[in-house]
């Protein structure tokens, strides 16, 4: 069973920053790429962010330069740094990954956490 948690939200004033966290845990062989996404009221699910499991990151146009990802690998962690915020950056994140759970596993699994919650306030 493999759970992932995200961690880190609140409520932020416009300017300020936040520390997401996504902990992988259980049975889990090897994680590929981990990728936090978030959904504001009324809208769809858009891409925030991703790392390769060799650290290649990507980002949505709307946050690169303010936001950063990396891996813990030790800790079967990635965390979203957020700086800068913006009222527009309120939504659910929510992280996924994509992992083996076991040596024989021939493709990747994809889990999902079940968000934190970002409010940004002007």
């Amino acid at each position: 069973q493999v759970q992932l948690v995200e961690s880190g939200g609140g409520l932020v004033q416009a300017g300020g920053s936040l520390r997401l966290s996504c902990a992988a845990s259980g049975t889990i062989f090897s994680i590929n790429t981990v990728g936090w996404y978030r959904q504001a009221p009324g809208k769809p699910r858009e891409l925030v962010a991703t790392i390769s499991s060799d650290s290649n990151t990507h980002y949505a146009y709307s946050v690169k330069g303010r936001f950063t990802i990396a891996r813990d690998t030790a800790n079967n962690t990635v965390h979203l740094q957020m700086n800068s915020l913006k009222v527009e950056d309120t939504a659910a994140y929510y992280c996924n990954a994509r992992l083996k759970t076991s040596v024989s596993d021939y493709i990747d699994t994809l889990y999902w956490g079940k968000g934190t919650l970002v409010t940004v306030s002007s």
